[in-house]
């Protein structure tokens, strides 16, 4: 057990935390950086009663805390890892028969639930770090919570922040105690250093290590967004007089126990570092804590269906527990590389990851456990539902979930994969086609960081040169020899995993087995365009350099999911025999008919396609008329009624009608509204075998509009809306009834002398509006009311008539004079 002499702060917490895990059984503890709670909780908490001799399974976030932890522990019991603690971590585990805590990380945790629901041999399960919220954690709480629901009620669970509020957690675990335990803290001196625009965040750290050398005593540990920043920095630093160690998850395990381990006597060291040393780990020595205030975090796009990794801000409480580690073994100081006013615009925390995540593990994990709802388990949290929606989708897709939900017998084969459902898809469909080594080789390459070294230049995105170097078939120079070895390492543990039968000799080429996992990531290259390209839903992409810009192909399986066209980082070619052939159940044949503005008229195409990628298209010999006609009718549509060749016959139809309906709702309504709704039942059986606007002339559109007509109002059209209305002297004058409410007749006035009576239209419901004409034609008074003309204004109208024109007739007594077509006077009386 623990040495006396090493006490740290939480053991004042620790009779609180028993009792509190004896009954209810759940707790939260919070306690802040150098309380001790990682290495000192789970030993003091080995030999309670409750624990019955079962083992004790913590979770840590990172792979480096994990073995920190589980090797100050065994050091603290004077044992080596693997006996009484040990840890499980990918591709490495070191646990004994004996082994009573097991500090896991978070993909494992997710296992062992799955696996055995009940966690029989356990009795504790400890998430540390909770405040850091990755989507693994969230679900083996929500896990570990249903299992002592429903399974073990006995199973205690503990959840441990650094800087988390533990009230939202505590309600979660149904108002578990909360334990707060102090910390060691020294005073740390906190310096800004304001960023110069335009300066990289590596330069910034680098120059601020140099000053910190010469004016203040200890180790440095200076934090950068990555490990391209880390070896741009190293590069800088040569020479400083002090040892350069970088610190990231993805270095071998002795080169990141080094940057752990003091420094020798006389020496300084400079711990260039991730985000992976805020929390968890002391780097012994440390006094001066440099932070060049940036992370890179992962972003998930539901609308790309792409994860990449951005550069952030940190957050105040990532902050905060950087410039913590300064005062872990004494006084320190901390230089920020901003200002102190920039300081109020951090937010307070960085999103709990299941918000921001690609939630396709979750989806699998969870319908693994048996849950289709995710409502069902207890969330600080839940997934979001668009996002889970969108999940499932793909899964669906990769055939691992049925259309209810469940998982199918497929699912269950990828969750026995440590991969993303779309590799580990890849893997177990690529070994039926007998290419299980390539798939392997594949998975592993995209599993980890990039083997090809990202600088500010354009990388060959070409998959196919990251194989040669995995299999030892290429040299390179700017190969990143970590990365490479753990592709290496990914790659023989997916072999074996698979089995002996890995394919041998691999026929299907690397852009076949590629596209098992991104199938939605087919592009095709635009005509005549080199480098760029169109995937299958439609969005652009391009590629940068030679290699695959002139590829007719490609699968694409990593972009930069910019919103218009993308970078497309990662690809391999793709044959299109194997396209064809794979993709045969998706791939639509279809005849296309559609509207050509250009020409006006119908275009009639047959092709096949892969959704938005067009694989053959060509003259469609025999369309089936009423498609044709249904794409006719379209593009009248997007042109407007407007444009259809109108006579004057059928525009007269049309105001007929137009008042009809005014007067009655019961005559067909032939507004440009109603005529485009109806579109198809009046002028479609007229435009049948048309292709062109321009071939609508030989239809008669006001016949067009009559077939609207039942066989009655057929009938009563003439009798309610006459075309023509003969006046006195015997003339049919048309009538014209472009304004609905009030129909005009223009008609000489001489044409009317004899007729008291206004015509009327409509049954006799509508007096004609008359425009009475002088000889030239010209209107010389609007009336409604003949009669009424007769009697008064005619006279005024006569006077100025004779002096217009004075050989004309303009009789006293219009009502008895006879009615005149003729210019001039005649001397027979009545002509």
């Amino acid at each position: 057990m623990p040495n006396p002499s090493d006490w740290l702060p939480v053991e004042t917490a620790l009779p609180e935390l028993r009792a509190a895990l004896a009954h209810p059984g759940l707790a939260v503890l919070q306690a802040p950086p150098g309380a001790g709670k990682t290495t000192r909780v789970p030993l003091a908490l080995l030999n309670e009663p409750w624990l019955g001799g079962k083992r004790v399974v913590m979770l840590e976030p990172r792979r480096l805390a994990a073995r920190a932890a589980a090797g100050r522990m065994a050091d603290t019991l004077s044992e080596a890892i693997g006996e009484s603690v040990g840890y499980r971590i990918r591709q490495d585990t070191r646990v004994g028969p004996r082994t009573r805590i097991e500090v896991v990380t978070e993909g494992v945790l997710t296992r062992m639930l799955l696996a055995d629901p009940s966690l029989d041999r356990v009795g504790l399960v400890i998430f540390d770090e909770f405040h850091e919220r990755s989507v693994h954690a969230d679900l083996g709480l929500a896990l570990a919570l249903q299992s002592r629901e429903i399974l073990r009620p006995d199973l205690r669970v503990l959840v441990m922040s650094a800087t988390l509020e533990g009230a939202p957690v505590a309600r979660l675990l149904g108002d578990a105690p909360t334990v707060v335990s102090e910390g060691v803290s020294y005073p740390v001196e906190t310096r800004y250093v304001p960023a110069r625009a335009g300066v990289p965040v590596e330069a910034m750290v680098t120059g601020t290590v140099r000053a910190a050398l010469q004016h203040d005593l200890g180790d440095i540990l200076a934090f950068l967004p990555g490990a391209p920043e880390i070896r741009r920095a190293e590069d800088l630093l040569h020479g400083i007089g002090a040892e350069v160690i970088p610190l990231h998850g993805t270095l071998p395990r002795e080169l990141q126990d080094r940057a752990l381990r003091p420094s020798a006597t006389g020496h300084r060291k400079v711990v260039l570092a991730t985000s992976i040393a805020e929390t968890s780990l002391t780097v012994d020595g440390v006094r001066i804590v440099v932070d060049g205030g940036q992370a890179r975090l992962p972003r998930y796009s539901p609308r790309t269906g792409m994860t990449r990794l951005v550069t952030v801000r940190v957050s105040r409480a990532s902050a905060d527990q950087r410039r913590g580690r300064a005062g872990r073994q004494g006084p320190g100081v901390c230089y920020r590389l901003w200002s102190s006013a920039e300081e109020a615009s951090l937010v307070p925390r960085s999103a709990p990851e299941i918000l921001e995540a690609d939630l396709a593990p979750l989806a699998l994990n969870l319908a693994l456990a048996g849950v289709t709802d995710p409502g069902d388990l207890a969330w600080l949290d839940p997934p979001p539902a668009s996002a889970f929606a969108e999940a499932r989708l793909l899964l669906r897709r990769l055939e691992a979930l049925s259309e209810d939900g469940r998982v199918t017998e497929h699912g269950r084969r990828l969750g026995r994969y440590a991969l993303h459902p779309r590799l580990a898809h890849m893997v177990v469909r690529g070994r039926e086609l007998g290419a299980g080594r390539l798939a392997c080789d594949l998975a592993a390459l995209l599993s980890e960081r990039d083997v090809l070294r990202r600088s500010h230049a354009p990388v060959d995105p070409d998959l196919r040169l990251r194989l040669d170097l995995l299999r030892g078939h290429l040299q390179h120079a700017d190969v990143d020899r970590d990365a490479l070895r753990r592709a290496r390492t990914d790659a023989r543990t997916c072999g074996g995993a698979l089995g002996a039968d890995t394919g041998g000799m691999e026929s299907p080429s690397p852009g076949l087995v590629l596209g098992l996992a991104y199938p939605d990531r087919v592009a095709q290259r635009r005509p005549g365009v080199v480098g760029r390209f169109v995937l299958r839903n439609g969005a652009g992409a391009y590629v940068d350099g030679p290699s695959l810009a002139g590829e007719d192909y490609l699968v694409a399986a990593e972009l930069d999911g910019r919103p218009r066209d993308s970078r497309i980082l990662l690809a391999v070619p793709l044959m299109l025999e194997e396209l064809e052939r794979h993709f045969a159940n998706e791939i639509i044949r279809e005849d296309v008919l559609t509207w050509d503005p250009t020409a006006e008229g119908v275009a009639t195409r047959r092709r096949r396609r892969l959704d938005a990628i067009i694989l053959d298209d060509g003259p469609l010999p025999n369309p089936d008329p009423d498609a044709v006609t249904s794409a006719l009718l379209g593009g009248i549509r997007r042109l407007g009624l407007g444009r259809l060749p109108w006579g004057e016959e059928a525009r007269h139809t049309r105001s007929r009608l137009a008042f009809l309906h005014r007067l009655d709702a019961r005559w067909p309504d032939v507004s440009d509204v109603a005529l485009m709704r109806g579109l198809e039942a009046w002028l479609g059986p007229r435009v049948t075998g048309r292709r062109r606007l321009e071939e609508l002339r030989q239809v008669h559109l006001g016949e067009a509009l009559l077939d609207l007509l039942s066989r009655e109002q057929r009938r009563q059209l003439d009798e309610m809306a006459p075309t023509h209305v003969q006046v006195p002297t015997g003339s049919r004058i048309l009538v014209n009834y472009s304004e609905p409410a009030g129909p005009v007749l223009a008609v000489r006035l001489q044409e009317m002398f004899g007729q008291t009576d206004t015509p009327t239209v409509g049954g006799g419901r509508v007096p004609l509006t008359l425009h009475l004409l002088s000889p030239a034609r010209r209107p010389v008074q609007v009336t409604r009311d003949l009669a009424g003309f007769w009697r008064t204004t005619y006279f005024e109208v006569r006077k100025d008539l004779k002096g217009r024109y004075p050989k004309h007739h303009w009789p006293d007594d219009p009502v008895t004079a006879l009615p005149t077509r003729k210019a001039k006077r005649s001397r027979k009386r009545g002509t």
